[in-house]
């Protein structure tokens, strides 16, 4: 970098909510941004651009979003020049209310149009408001192309497919993140062996329904199963995960692939939300219990000993303790080794929201009970892992000298303290102990 090159060069504060897709989104629009002279910063107080990369899963996202916001009114006012961003699902919901309340806010970006945001960052230099919450039909992927080589970590996240047709009664996503959408192999391809070339060795695919995937390829559409078994034959790439997935696309060759493909790992997430009947008709789920655990029961006769992961909602509108007890029965014989369980809050624009509220006191006694189950399980799991042999890949740094941190092909995240292992080392370890979240073990 020449001198000139460091006087013109901008600095970008991004800060990320919610899940790993917004996290893959986040990197993108670095990396675009950083074609237009931004470098990262972690200090917003440097900053010449703030982005907030937001969700809208929860209730009250967008008041967290404005009450973060309001933290910047000094900074702004100190910096007339800095630009403040924000983008994702609460950007897409809000749109231009967000100027309307925060009118220190420059550009609003929804998460089908964040290539656009150079252009969008451009026209808030030039002093106008930007604001783009279109969902355009062009591949967003394709625009914006990755700035290459640059040495990436073990581990990344691959978005493959974006949206969901599902439309449960609880969920904003099809609001906000649009239709499904399954992006082209080629371009996944593409994409998956320059990250190899960087130093990626794992891989999770991303999508709002992940196993929904169908995107053109050779012949085709191309399922998930069928994508994982190509990317599988990338050189260097030596594991592959996948998230979230939805129980009525868990198809055949899906499950085939658990017990055949050696680069996919035997964990999975997979939600189920309720054990109830009556109350997964009510969320519009489209599947009953039982037909989950068949699913269950199919996936673990084609890799035995995989573990599972789920979402858990309590409290919907209507739930009685007979449909909560259900739900407890369901854990009970899944035996989840993790799970995100949440007490059900509205939504706005969602059907359930509409409908009669729960009591909080009602809500906060049954989550209580649900993960101490949950968390009974989870204890049991991992403490059988002591005394196994398993394959870690090596991430980053522990705490303690020495100390090196990776997850084992179950998720699970093991320490191990040795002199030779490095981040991207993916080596053989003997469980000898069992923390609260981690495990710890010694190479073999």
């Amino acid at each position: 970098m020449t001198q000139s090159d460091r006087t013109n060069t901008k600095k970008l504060f991004i800060k990320t909510y919610g899940c790993q897709m917004n996290v893959y989104d986040s990197e993108r629009m670095v990396e675009a941004m950083g074609g237009e002279g931004y470098v990262t910063t972690d200090k917003p107080d440097d900053a010449d651009m703030i982005l907030l990369n937001t969700c809208h899963i929860r209730e009250k996202a967008a008041e967290k979003v404005y009450s973060e916001l309001g933290r910047y009114k000094g900074l702004k006012s100190a910096k007339p020049d800095l630009k403040i961003g924000v983008a994702g699902c609460v950007a897409q919901a809000e749109g231009a209310e967000i100027m309307r309340r925060q009118p220190m806010v420059d550009l609003v970006v929804g998460p089908q149009s964040y290539h656009r945001l150079p252009e969008l960052e451009a026209k808030a230099r030039a002093g106008e408001k930007a604001l783009d919450t279109d969902m355009p039909e062009e591949d967003k992927f394709e625009k914006l192309k990755r700035r290459p080589k640059a040495k990436r970590g073990p581990t990344a996240f691959l978005t493959v497919q974006e949206g969901c047709d599902k439309f449960c009664a609880f969920c904003v996503v099809p609001y906000t993140r649009g239709a499904e959408v399954s992006r082209p192999v080629s371009r996944i391809m593409e994409e998956a062996i320059d990250l190899v070339e960087r130093g990626v060795r794992e891989f999770t695919l991303l999508g709002q329904n992940v196993n929904a995937y169908h995107g053109a390829g050779d012949g085709g559409d191309w399922s998930l199963a069928r994508l994982i078994w190509g990317l599988s034959e990338i050189d260097g790439l030596e594991r592959i995960r996948f998230t979230t997935s939805h129980p009525n696309d868990m198809t055949d060759d899906l499950i085939a692939a658990h017990g055949e493909c050696e680069k996919l790992m035997p964990y999975l997430h997979l939600p189920v939300q309720a054990g109830s009947d009556r109350i997964l008709k009510r969320m519009n789920r489209q599947h009953t219990a039982e037909d989950y655990l068949r699913v269950i029961e199919r996936l673990k006769e084609a890799r035995p000993g995989l573990h599972l992961s789920g979402d858990f909602i309590v409290g919907f509108p209507e739930e009685t303790e007979e449909d909560f007890q259900a739900t407890l029965d369901l854990i009970e014989e899944v035996r989840y080794g993790s799970a995100f369980s949440f007490k059900y809050s509205t939504r706005p624009g969602t059907p359930a929201a509409e409908r009669p509220q729960l009591p909080e006191d009602v809500k906060d006694d049954r989550l209580q009970r649900l993960q101490a189950l949950i968390t009974k399980h989870q204890r049991e799991i991992q403490d059988s892992m002591v005394g196994r042999d398993v394959s870690v890949l090596f991430e980053k740094p522990g705490r303690l000298s020495g100390q090196m941190v990776g997850k084992s092909e179950y998720l699970h995240a093991v320490h191990v303290t040795a002199d030779d292992v490095a981040a991207g080392d993916l080596r053989k370890v003997r469980i000898t102990g069992s923390g609260k979240n981690s495990l710890s073990g010694e190479l073999i």
